[in-house]
């Protein structure tokens, strides 16, 4: 059963094994329909539109991929993670309140790897101003 999907944005974990053809200039591959209990299907693209959305998940040169899992899910997190804290602090490996600790740091949350020095968070971008940026070119420790 074939069907083209206008609707998929992205093709995640894309691997040799989920495609399966590529005839008329157009790709054919497996994807998991998620609304269907994760129901195998085929869709088939035009190369170029393909192409599109599978570079859409190639990194910039010096980026690197990280996936959240376990506690630290995005849906699980603020309840596990505390928790976690609890568990070690109980056994002694982290403070006890790492977690109730706020912005009055008596030490910097993050520390410059070249002159030790505090790092300040001057701007918070979203996924989208992130790619358009380019990373800075020189180093700007003071």
């Amino acid at each position: 059963m074939f069907c083209t999907i206008s609707a998929l944005t992205r093709i995640e974990s894309l691997s040799n094994h989920r495609l399966v053809g590529l005839a008329d200039g157009r790709v054919t591959f497996r994807w998991r329909d998620s609304a269907q209990k994760n129901k195998q299907r085929l869709a088939q693209l035009p190369v170029n539109e393909f192409l599109r959305r599978f570079l859409l998940h190639v990194l910039p040169r010096g980026f690197v991929r990280i996936r959240y899992f376990g506690f630290l899910s995005h849906r699980r997190r603020a309840s596990l993670l505390p928790r976690c804290l609890e568990l070690l602090a109980a056994q002694g490996r982290v403070d006890a309140d790492i977690g109730r600790m706020g912005n009055d740091r008596a030490t910097p949350l993050w520390k410059c790897p070249l002159c030790g020095g505090p790092m300040i968070l001057i701007e918070r971008l979203s996924a989208v101003e992130a790619r358009l940026r380019s990373p800075p070119s020189g180093v700007l420790c003071s």
